[in-house]
Order: C-alpha cells, then structure tokens, then sequence
C-alpha cells in the first residue's frame, strides 16, 4: 500500500510517499517540485505511480507556496520569483542529504523533476549537482538569462514598475549565470533528460526548451536514447496525461 505522509525534512514541509513497507528502506530517490502560486499536493498523481513503481518520492513546497505561504501581494510573489528558484535547488540538496543521513535513499539513484517553475528548478540542480541520474522538466526553461531578459522585456511593455536599478538587475541576471543550463550544457555529462512542452503555452514558451533540444542532442551522439524531447502541438500550460506517463516510464527506465 502506498502511504502519503506530510513531514518535514531539513526544515522543509514535504509530502512524502512511499509504500508502506519499505518505507524504512533505502529507495531510489525522485524530487518532484512544484509550479509557480501551486503546492506540492498538486503533483500527487505524480508521487503515486512513482511510489507505486519502488521509488521514495518527495513532493516539497517551495519557498512563499503551501505551507510556507507568506501572505505576500501577486506583484511581491512575482519579484521573488527567481530568490525561489535558487532556494528550492539549494533546498533539493538539503533533502536528499537529510534523507541520506537517515539511510533511506540509495545515492547513486536520484531522479529530479518538475513542472513549470518545478521545471527551470530541475534544469538548474542539473547544471548545479553532479548526483542527479536522470531528470523531467515539464513545461521548463534551461535558459535562464534569456528568460530574465524577456520577462524584465514584458514589464516594461506593460509598463509595470520594476522597483531595482538597470544595475541591480545586471548583478540579478549574472547571479543566474551559473544555472544556466543552456550556457553550460556539458554539465548534463550524459545523464538521462527528457523534456516536455506545449507548443500553444503562452506562460513558459517552448522555444526555449525546443532550442536547447537542438542544441544538446549532438551531446548525445551514441545514446541517443538518453535524451527525449515532446513538444506537443495541441497543448498549452498544462501537463496532459501523456506526459505524465511518460515522465514514470522515463524514471523507470533511466532511474
């Protein structure tokens, strides 16, 4: 039977979802984060089949989300918006290192994988850790200078008040450089990536991590297998079923 439970792990509200009888055992490991102004019980059906299939799955609420919402104005969430991504893949390290002390993960199996923000995290902790085995971004962004760029762009043009200075904005956008998968993608050394993306999203465009495919499949010359792109024309913001399943079909495999 597979059982949910609701704790904390390095001081972080995780649901956590494994089956009951191995839950004192060391499992593989998947990461699942969430998306922006969602919660980690929103990815449930996620941490089900992955627990169903022998994993230890661990669905966190990210900073400001869930358990830790602070009440903050749309606009204040909006501007903290990558302060929460740097913390939730600091946090992802803090997790596996707690469960690790606790001996519950084999170490060499770690998957990561999210939607949304969930996904540029995931594009991000791969750039930043090399114990990662496989990962999922679903409806991600690797690019992450670019993406600052165009959503300081699209302030602008909505002539919404950005209250830091072009200069302040520089040091923000140099901070991220070293997340950038799409500046650093021999960092991926290989691993197992799928990606997922609607072609119709108006939220996270796809370009990007349609040009990122592209641009890292030659890495992959040999293992081709290892590395998966689904862009779905008929899909917007919004994982479908079919990436759902294929996301535990690609653990599955790879993990």
């Amino acid at each position: 039977m597979v059982i949910i439970e609701n704790e904390k792990i390095a001081q972080i509200p995780v649901l956590h979802v494994v089956k009951e009888e191995k839950k004192q055992e060391p499992l593989p490991l998947i990461i699942f984060v969430h998306g922006f102004t969602s919660a980690k019980e929103h990815n449930l059906h996620f941490g089900y089949l992955l627990a169903e299939a022998g994993y230890r799955v661990i669905l966190p609420d990210a900073l400001y989300h869930g358990e830790r919402e602070k009440n903050l104005t749309e606009k204040q969430l909006q501007l903290s918006f990558w302060n929460i991504v740097v913390r939730t893949i600091a946090e992802i390290e803090q997790i596996k290192e707690e469960l690790n002390r606790r001996h519950l993960i084999e170490a060499d199996r770690i998957g990561v994988a999210g939607t949304s923000m969930g996904g540029i995290v995931t594009f991000g902790a791969l750039a930043t850790y090399s114990w990662i085995k496989a990962a999922v971004s679903l409806m991600g962004n690797p690019c992450y200078e670019a993406f600052f760029d165009a959503q300081i762009a699209m302030a602008k043009k909505m002539r919404i008040s950005i209250p830091f200075t072009d200069e302040q904005l520089q040091k923000e956008k140099e901070r991220l450089a070293k997340y950038d998968l799409s500046l650093h993608p021999e960092k991926l050394q290989g691993r197992p990536l799928m990606i997922w993306h609607g072609v119709r999203d108006q939220v996270v465009p796809y370009q990007y991590t349609y040009e990122f495919y592209e641009q890292i499949k030659p890495l992959y010359q040999g293992n081709e297998e290892r590395v998966k792109g689904i862009f779905d024309d008929k899909a917007g913001h919004k994982v479908t079923r079919e990436a759902f399943l294929e996301t535990v079909k690609w653990f599955v495999q790879h993990v």
